[in-house]
């Protein structure tokens, strides 16, 4: 069954950090672009971060400065580390991949989404 699955949520305080994980099966990552999204309720999917293929990147405003993506290929994984976390960052993270060459946080060039794991940042 091809699938990714996202872990790695969960509810912390302001200024705590997370690492999410995408753990892809029944395929391989190595030639995907690979996205992390988020969607908070009432609001629009958002792009947060992606990799290419070859390992270039791209983050969303909202969290510039703040994450690192990564991809391991060997594991057939990627990672998305938050730091300095903010209220304003709770919602669901999705992953998914893009065939598209680079990598764009644009929803819309993604399939292959993930069910998603909560992240909720609260004192």
């Amino acid at each position: 069954q091809v699938q990714l699955v996202e872990s790695g949520g969960g509810l912390v305080q302001p200024g705590d950090s997370l690492r999410l994980s995408c753990a892809a099966s029944g395929f391989i990552l190595r030639p995907y672009a690979i996205g992390w999204f988020r969607q908070a309720p009432g609001k629009e999917r958002e792009g947060v971060s992606c990799i290419s293929e070859d390992y270039k990147t791209v983050y969303g405003n909202s969290v510039k400065g703040r994450s690192t993506i990564s991809r391991d290929n060997a594991k057939n994984t990627a990672d998305l580390q938050m730091n300095s976390l903010k209220p304003e960052d709770t919602a669901v993270y999705y992953c998914a991949i893009s065939t598209i060459a680079g990598c764009s946080i644009g929803p819309s060039e993604y399939h292959n989404w993930g069910q998603g794991t909560q992240v909720t940042v609260s004192s």
